[in-house]
C-alpha cells in the first residue's frame, strides 16, 4: 500500500516540477459567486449574476493540434496542476474536479475569456497528476 501511494504521490509532485519548469504560468478560473441567502431581489432573479475569480497555478497554456474533425476553430490547451486543482475542489466546496469545471463560466488567460470545452485527467496508481483542459477562444478572436 505504502508503494501505491508513494507512486501517485511521485507523479504529481513530478508533474507540478515539470508544469513550474517548462514556463508554469497562473490563470484565472471564473465561477459563479454563491448566492447571498435571504436576498429577495436574488430570489426574484432581479439581481445582476456575479463572479468570482480564482487563481490556478501551475499551468501550461499552448495552441491545440488540430484535427480534420475539428474543422478551423481555434483551439487551446491548459495542462492544470492536479495539486492545484484539488486545492480549489476543497476550498470551493465541490464534490469533484469535473463539477468544478462544469460549473466554471470560462478561463481567463491574459485577459481573454475561453469557454472550457472539455476536461480529462491523467492518473498514476488512480491519483490525478494532470488536468487538460480544452479551451475554445471567442469568435470574434478566431478570425
Amino acid at each position: 500500500m505504502a508503494d501505491l501511494l508513494s507512486a501517485s504521490g511521485a507523479a504529481v509532485r513530478a508533474a507540478d516540477a515539470l508544469l513550474r519548469s517548462v514556463g508554469g504560468r497562473a490563470v484565472l478560473l471564473r465561477m459563479p459567486s454563491p448566492a447571498t441567502v435571504g436576498a429577495v431581489a436574488e430570489q426574484l432573479g432581479l439581481a445582476a449574476p456575479e463572479f468570482q475569480d480564482v487563481e490556478l497555478s501551475p499551468v501550461v497554456f499552448r495552441k491545440a493540434r488540430a484535427t480534420v474533425a475539428e474543422g478551423k476553430a481555434a483551439k487551446w490547451e491548459l495542462m492544470v496542476s492536479a495539486t492545484a486543482v484539488e486545492t480549489l475542489v476543497g476550498s470551493l466546496g465541490y464534490s469533484a474536479a469535473n463539477v468544478l469545471f462544469a460549473t466554471a463560466f470560462g478561463v481567463l488567460v491574459d485577459g481573454v475569456l475561453m469557454e472550457i470545452v472539455s476536461a480529462t485527467e491523467s492518473e498514476a496508481s488512480g491519483a490525478p497528476y494532470v488536468y487538460r483542459l480544452v479551451l475554445r477562444a471567442p469568435v470574434a478572436l478566431e478570425v
